[in-house]
């Protein structure tokens, strides 16, 4: 890859990195497996084993948040546009303003600290023991049944729940943290009608209010396919080009009671049957464009 395009696409992740945690997406699956049983018409068993990054963690987002950096003077070229070297005049000027401006960068790196510690539930990110923190947060609560950190943001869980359906489900839900990153849903509607969503599972996540401002790139799934697909193109690394970020891979399964149908969905083969009941199944990667979701009547 051009390295000038690396430098830009790191760039941009940054910046981007940093407003999607503002703006609550904190959170995005890496390689995992995960399955929703619709065990009867008020029950459910769900499971999710695999891989969760959370970028407030992450050096990405310690970057994003912007350490003092030392004074580097930039000049370019106005009719190529190219960079050149500054002259003592031009690097003087740009000294004075950077150096009349270190009050304001250090007011403006506070307050992204103190966002930053908002959407982790409390937890200071430039804690050196933040993740043994959200370790025991996580451990503490029903379902998190393990909880590693492999380093720079990233965790290997295994969550596993059974429930009733008389309300609303929503996976992952941390206490402190603000619910506006979920992998999974499950909605449920009068007639005995269950719909169940998964917008953590697309590169593309249309529900985040960012993404328009983003060049459709909404998630940080959509950062690390980006990063990915640049990678592809210049030699077929599999691993993201922007540092820190995992590509998602995964699969995710719904699976049927017996006597239960489905009313609509999205999988590219549609549902099979096991054991008397349907089964969606979805492949995810990078490449995922839509959100899995399907359309059940329980028989409830």
């Amino acid at each position: 890859m051009n390295h000038a395009i690396t430098f830009r696409l790191r760039a941009a992740a940054l910046l981007t990195g940093f407003a999607l945690l503002l703006s609550g997406c904190f959170m995005s699956p890496g390689k995992f497996t995960s399955q929703l049983q619709l065990t009867g018409p008020d029950s459910f068993s769900f499971t999710y084993d695999g891989e969760i990054f959370f970028l407030g963690l992450s050096k990405l987002a310690q970057m994003g948040a912007g350490t003092e950096e030392a004074f580097t003077a930039e000049c370019q070229d106005y009719d190529t546009f190219e960079a050149r070297d500054c002259t003592p005049a031009e690097e003087a000027d740009q000294r004075a303003a950077w150096e009349a401006g270190a009050a304001e960068r250090a007011a403006e790196r506070k307050k992204e600290a103190e966002q930053m510690a908002a959407v982790m539930g409390g937890i200071d990110p430039s804690d050196p023991k933040a993740a043994e923190e959200l370790v025991r947060l996580l451990e503490r609560q029903r379902g998190w049944e393990r909880v590693v950190h492999k380093g720079d943001g990233l965790f290997d869980v295994t969550y596993a729940v059974n429930g009733t359906l008389s309300h609303d489900f929503m996976f992952p839900s941390i206490e402190g943290f603000p619910a506006t990153n979920p992998f999974v849903q499950i909605y449920l509607r009068d007639g005995g009608q269950v719909r169940v969503n998964a917008p953590g599972f697309a590169a593309q996540n249309g529900e985040n209010p960012m993404m328009g401002a983003m060049g459709g790139m909404g998630s940080l799934a959509g950062l690390a396919a980006m990063g990915a697909s640049n990678d592809s193109a210049d030699g077929g690394a599999e691993t993201a080009q922007i540092p820190g970020l995992p590509v998602m891979e995964g699969t995710f399964v719904v699976r049927l009671a017996p006597g239960m149908r489905i009313l609509a969905n999205n999988t590219d083969e549609g549902p099979s049957m096991n054991a008397g009941g349907e089964v969606l199944t979805w492949n995810i990667s990078p490449r995922t464009a839509q959100a899995p979701t399907a359309l059940v009547a329980t028989g409830g």
